[in-house]
């Protein structure tokens, strides 16, 4: 497989609403997609959604590192056929690159593994279903409200019950936290699942404070409720909370996974594709929690477009144990996707398999164009 051209599009989609937790309050998805061509004409899509908070990429950083070190590197080379030599294979070409003050550039490699598996699964006209085998016919999402007021959030919690949702996660960690969860446990019942999420806010005495204020109101997981590096932390957390633990910002690398499982200090990992750098790496992430008994949800970037969607799609499908699965949301929450297709979930969060070539999405590009705020083309030199 080779490639001769390529665009990035950094992205301003504006949100239906803006989304708020302890980390960032966000009002547009601003992903970078890339395009890229191969030598007969073929196209694939990729997309990273960077996250300063998470990675430490932006979406400027993401398009440098795009067009200034991986580019480079991979046009024209003769690059592994993922569908006739497997994701390994290609992983492995792609160039293990350093960013200053970045954990790792995973939102750009992502961006660029994605695009090249979409590429070349549609020269074959074969899904991505071929690489990553579904093990079940259909995904059922959750829903997740933002760290509103008590009363808004109790209100979101009453429209996701009204479509069937049977997992909820809340945001918490900026004040009136109880109070969200009492509201929002009151509005939806006993029955419905129900996760939190502090995006790492706190230190671990307002996180023993937190659980014990909340584990009455029948908590499934309580996600990041510590900074990345605080993993001895949370193994003490774990053991005293009685809430179990996941692992979202401390889990972007396989060594994080790795560290994290060593200290035994989470009980779910939150797998989420641009931040673990792509379909290989998180795949190997979900293999390797799949054998330490620690289980896996399919997280996602809020504000993802379908490209990343249909990806964790695929993912959620292919997984051996899926604890929960978040995302796809399109149009739920974007004004506009980027696809012919829907893929927002329908009732109960029920979404369908994507069976067409690629990753299953046919992107509009005059949507592309619509909405970037930044073009850049790239073509082979000579």
């Amino acid at each position: 497989m080779r490639i001769t051209a390529a665009t990035v599009y950094a992205l301003d989609i504006p949100f239906v609403e803006a989304f708020r937790h302890s980390a960032h309050a966000r009002r547009s998805c601003d992903s970078v997609l890339l395009r890229v061509v191969d030598e007969d004409g073929f196209v694939g899509f990729g997309e990273g959604a960077p996250r300063p908070y998470v990675t430490g990429e932006t979406p400027r950083s993401v398009v440098e590192h795009l067009v200034g070190e991986l580019w480079p590197r991979i046009v024209g080379a003769d690059l592994p056929d993922p569908v006739a030599e497997g994701l390994p294979a290609l992983d492995e070409e792609i160039p293990e690159t350093a960013v200053a003050g970045v954990i790792a550039p995973n939102a750009a490699r992502c961006a660029l593994e994605l695009a090249l598996v979409d590429c070349a699964l549609r020269s074959r006209g074969t899904s991505l279903g071929a690489l990553l085998p579904p093990q079940r016919r259909s995904i059922s999402y959750s829903g997740v409200i933002s760290a509103a007021s008590p009363e808004l959030a109790a209100r979101r919690a009453r429209q996701m019950t009204l479509i069937g949702l049977e997992d909820v996660k809340v945001k918490v960690g900026i004040g009136q936290d109880v109070e969200r969860v009492r509201a929002v446990r009151e509005a939806v019942g006993p029955e419905v699942s129900l996760r939190l999420d502090a995006n790492g806010v706190w230190a671990l005495d307002e996180a023993l404070a937190f659980t014990d204020d909340v584990v009455d109101f029948g908590i499934a997981t309580l996600e990041q409720p510590l900074p990345r590096h605080a993993v001895a932390d949370l193994s003490v957390l774990r053991k005293a909370s009685g809430i179990p633990l996941v692992a979202d910002e401390s889990l972007v690398t396989l060594d994080d996974a790795e560290l994290l499982l060593g200290a035994e200090a989470v009980d779910v990992f939150n797998v989420r594709i641009s931040k673990c750098g792509g379909l290989h790496r998180s795949t190997r992430i979900i293999r390797l929690a799949d054998e330490a008994g620690v289980a896996v949800q399919l997280g996602s970037q809020v504000g993802e477009t379908a490209v990343l969607s249909a990806a964790g799609r695929h993912v959620a499908a292919w997984m051996p144990r899926l604890a929960c699965a978040e995302g796809s949301y399109g149009t739920l929450l974007l004004t506009e996707d980027l696809s012919v297709e829907p893929v927002h979930f329908g009732h109960q969060g029920r979404a369908g398999l994507l069976r067409g070539p690629g990753s299953g999405v046919e992107v509009v590009e005059e949507r592309l164009r619509r909405y970037a705020r930044r073009v850049v083309g790239l073509v082979a030199r000579g």
